[in-house]
């Protein structure tokens, strides 16, 4: 906003300016060069009428030679009206020159000019108007007038000087009214970027104009509203998961009366398989409103104690040691997150190998497998909600397709992301990438 004041400041200065300018040039042909003309056009018509006439008094004199030098600066306008006022009168005009004579009082004399009052205006000037006509036979009829040096120059500092004033008027308010505005702009911009459901809810301050006031407002209202809805919305889970829970509980005691163990143990799975689900669908429901807090947790013990869990159920699991790396993270959903991933490496490699890798930027959890890998064009589609590559929905397989979309959705909100890499040959490495803070 003060660019544009200072812009539109400039131009109409620079406007201003113009017609100062023109101003200026009117004002001085009609005090100066007019009267200058005219005298000239007269001198020279009585040059003619009269040629016995002596111009030994007055501004127009006769000098023997033309005070003229190339080196002066030559005023073409003045000559052409000259010659247009004598033709206009009848009379012949003779060869015209008029030019400007810049003055030096320390260097030039200008003693000679006459009349005395003359000289001295020319001298306090600095510069005059040399108009010479040639009368053959008789010489240079020459006039000096006075001619205001570096007039322009000044009109152009003053111009700058006002504009500078109108900067420091003008502009000082308006910054101070953007400052006045952008301020609570910006803290509202923070508020909105950082806002996270459930924590905190201590309203952002109502400052600045009315209307920044009334969409701060309007903000603090929207906030309020999503956290309702969202306690409802976890209300209303904690009702699904506990009505969902209770007849699978109910079903889990039931078939124990099934004599046949193969009948009783697919269900007993199938009943198993019902409750992964729901937590897992529970889970990324809640996802951002975790209960948890973040705290300062060594990366490399999560991982490892992940592992062993895997290694004490006797799956083909391994994990690289490396050393203490402490980060802040929610650690039960971060083990949620690991463990998903190795789960999808067993089932579709029939194993899995962990390490930690690190550098300034970023910790990498991998994950890598030696299953079959997964086709470029299908890599980002796993990630989808109940999306799974092997369609048969075999238990042996995989779940519901919820896996590595809870994975992502955890390491998300801690910063970070997944990516899934095929490896030359075969296998697929699983990352889980963390962003190092200080």
């Amino acid at each position: 906003m003060a660019l544009l004041v200072a812009i539109a400041l400039f131009v109409a200065q620079a406007i201003n300016f113009g017609l100062l300018l023109h101003e200026r040039q009117r004002f001085r042909f009609e005090q100066v060069t007019a009267p200058a003309i005219t005298r000239m056009t007269d001198a020279i018509e009585r040059a003619h009428t009269r040629p016995d006439l002596a111009f030994d008094r007055g501004r127009v004199r006769f000098e023997p030679h033309n005070p003229i030098t190339p080196a002066m600066q030559r005023l073409p306008d003045v000559e052409q009206a000259i010659r247009d006022t004598l033709t206009d009168a009848g009379q012949a005009a003779p060869p015209v020159q008029a030019a400007l004579h810049m003055i030096d009082v320390h260097k030039t004399r200008i003693d000679h000019i006459r009349p005395r009052h003359t000289a001295r205006i020319i001298r306090r000037f600095g510069a005059e108007l040399l108009i010479v006509a040639e009368v053959p036979g008789r010489g240079w009829l020459v006039q000096h007038a006075p001619w205001p040096r570096g007039g322009d120059s000044s009109i152009i500092w003053r111009l700058i000087g006002q504009t500078l004033i109108l900067y420091v008027i003008m502009l000082i308010p308006v910054l101070w009214i953007g400052r006045r505005i952008s301020r609570p702009l910006r803290s509202l911009a923070v508020a909105a970027r950082d806002f996270a459901p459930g924590e905190g809810d201590t309203p952002l301050e109502e400052r600045g104009p009315g209307d920044v006031r009334d969409v701060i407002a309007a903000f603090n209202a929207l906030r309020l509203r999503v956290n309702a809805m969202l306690d409802e919305k976890d209300r209303m889970l904690g009702a699904i998961g506990h009505d969902l829970r209770t007849p699978l509980a109910a079903l889990r005691v039931r078939i124990e009366s099934v004599d046949d163990d193969n009948d009783r143990q697919r269900m007993a799975e199938t009943i198993a398989e019902m409750n992964r689900t729901l937590d897992d669908i529970l889970s990324l429901a809640r996802l951002g409103r975790p209960s948890e807090p973040p705290t300062d947790v060594d990366l490399a013990a999560l991982v490892d104690a992940v592992v062993e869990d895997f290694r004490d159920l006797g799956d083909n699991v391994a994990f690289l040691e490396s050393g203490r790396l402490t980060m802040r993270l929610r650690p039960s959903l971060m083990r949620r997150a690991v463990r998903n991933l190795i789960e999808n490496a067993i089932k579709y490699g029939g194993g899995a190998e962990v390490r930690i890798d690190r550098d300034d930027a970023e910790v990498r959890i991998v994950v890598a497998d030696r299953g079959p890998g997964i086709p470029e064009d299908r890599l980002a589609d796993v990630f989808d909600p109940f999306t799974r590559l092997e369609t048969s929905r075999n238990r042996e397989t995989g779940g519901a397709g919820l896996g590595l979309a809870l994975a992502r959705a955890i390491v998300r909100d801690a910063g970070g992301d997944i990516r899934l890499v095929n490896r030359a040959g075969r296998g697929l490495d699983a990352v889980i990438a963390l962003p190092m803070r200080g």
